[in-house]
């Protein structure tokens, strides 16, 4: 084992050549690389170790760098939170210019460690307005009104999602419930595929991705697609695997993530949008059952908003 990753299972301080403090990525190996094979803790060492030479090389040539395969590159890239390898090398390009320029190491793309926190909040501000702007100018109408309609007329709604996408899937089905549809939100890749298996004709599956290439997601809308169920696809990559079984397919911004992206931050933005147009879509289309089932969601949710009243021991 090098002494560089030696450092990272020890969690020792990994430092730049000019003494600054350590990185996001530095800190992402360190705490990924034990669970790495040995192939791919190389490809992870060369990128931390070198990020501008890196960000200069093909997938084939980090990986005749580091004397492994290709696909051994691309699966630490995922193994570090990116999509894929054009992911991986934007992102050392932009740590590569960061440890040129000798500024503070970054949360996000554009918000360093010592930002204020007026800063952070205009700078977030900012960027999630830019990835609804992009969001809603890209999203195909056409596949939204035949999503919409879709859903309106479903027996039954199965949403999947894994993560971050789960919450949004989560809120989509809480949605539609709300306004009297059956809709089931699943993040269990067992229980989805279970779900999907009595899906048939006339019902419909939506499957949230931003990567586009989410197993637990892919295999459960697979399975519905392939029983006749109308599928729907909300993804950031129309061209990932997940499309080859989407009726429909919804394009989110594909925004700039964290550098490491440990947390999805635009992505959710976008997908929520996408759900809120889908909502208010079908919320148009049924709105003679839609508006007496809100009202009496909301008048039997009522009690629970009203304050508690304080007794006083006597």
């Amino acid at each position: 084992m090098t002494e560089y990753l030696k450092e990272t299972f020890t969690g020792g301080a990994v430092t730049t050549a000019g003494g600054a403090a350590p990185d996001p990525l530095a800190a992402r190996v360190r705490t990924l690389a034990p669970s790495m094979t040995r192939s791919m803790q190389r490809v992870a060492e060369v990128v931390a170790s070198d990020p501008a030479g890196c960000a200069a090389l093909t997938v084939t040539g980090l990986a005749e760098r580091t004397g492994t395969s290709e696909a051994t590159v691309v699966r630490t890239a995922r193994v570090l939170g990116y999509p894929g390898y054009r992911d991986l090398r934007l992102a050392l390009a932009g740590l590569a210019a960061q440890r040129t320029s000798g500024r503070s190491p970054s949360v996000t793309s554009d918000i360093a460690v010592d930002d204020p926190i007026e800063a952070v909040v205009a700078k977030l501000a900012r960027d999630e307005q830019q990835t609804l702007a992009d969001t809603a100018a890209a999203l195909d109408t056409a596949q939204l009104a035949a999503a919409v309609t879709a859903l309106a007329d479903a027996r039954r709604t199965d949403v999947y999602g894994i993560g971050a996408s789960g919450l949004v899937a989560q809120d989509l089905a809480q949605k539609l419930l709300r306004i009297g549809l059956v809709a089931h939100a699943h993040s269990d890749p067992h229980v989805a595929v279970t779900g999907a298996v009595q899906l048939r004709s006339g019902d419909v599956a939506v499957a949230i991705t931003h990567s586009g290439a989410t197993a637990d997601v892919i295999e459960p809308l697979r399975v519905a697609f392939e029983r006749g169920a109308t599928t729907v696809a909300i993804t950031g990559r129309p061209d990932g695997p997940v499309a080859q079984y989407a009726d429909h397919v919804l394009t989110t911004s594909t925004a700039r993530e964290s550098e490491l992206r440990p947390a999805a931050m635009s992505s959710r933005t976008s997908q929520l949008l996408v759900v809120d147009c889908l909502f208010t879509g079908v919320t148009q289309r049924t709105y003679a059952t839609a508006a007496p089932a809100l009202s009496a969601s909301y008048e039997a949710l009522a009690h629970r908003r009203a304050p508690r009243q304080r007794t006083t021991s006597r």
